[in-house]
């Protein structure tokens, strides 16, 4: 592994642009069977006294299945070189294909868990709350996020961040 692990307070980054522009995967799943998909929706920062790491995931997607099973997960950052690999992963279900394999991607497994060499960035984190998100809570204005033809609503998953690797 080509990564040195990292104090998550030597970290400098807007997590606005990181989360929102970058990309990351959220992978979930260890050696006997893993999947990843791309996301841009998220938040970090600090609750119950904990660094977390909050995604969601729409019950749909094949990673969702893993992420429920499994006690940890990782947010891999790649590089802006490999923006192409975000977009396969974002487009493409681990059902249909193998997606780590033709994506191009090399994982690794640590912590319980699986992230990827082509990474820059990984926090490992241990989910520690989960709920699914409720349509009538939600502001009317973003109601055109779900529905019919955008998709079921997604599911929040925080993490405590327990590791961060940054990439040697």
């Amino acid at each position: 592994m080509s990564f040195k692990e990292i104090n998550i307070n030597e970290l400098s980054f807007n997590p606005f642009t990181k989360i929102g522009q970058e990309w990351f995967l959220v992978t979930a799943g260890d050696e006997n069977g893993c999947n990843t998909l791309t996301a841009s929706w998220g938040f970090m920062g600090h609750m119950w006294n904990k660094n977390v790491f909050t995604t969601v995931i729409r019950p749909t997607r094949y990673t969702y299945e893993f992420i429920e099973k499994y006690e940890y997960f990782t947010a891999c950052f790649l590089p802006a070189d490999k923006k192409d690999i975000l977009k396969f992963c974002g487009a493409n279900s681990g059902r249909n294909c193998d997606k780590i394999k033709e994506a191009g991607l090399t994982p690794f497994y640590t912590d319980g868990t699986t992230a990827f060499e082509e990474a820059e960035l990984v926090f490992v984190c241990r989910k520690i709350y989960a709920a699914d998100m409720d349509i009538t809570k939600l502001a009317e204005e973003f109601h055109i996020n779900y529905g019919e033809k955008k998709g079921a609503m997604h599911k929040q998953f925080i993490g405590e961040i327990v590791k961060v690797y940054a990439k040697e």
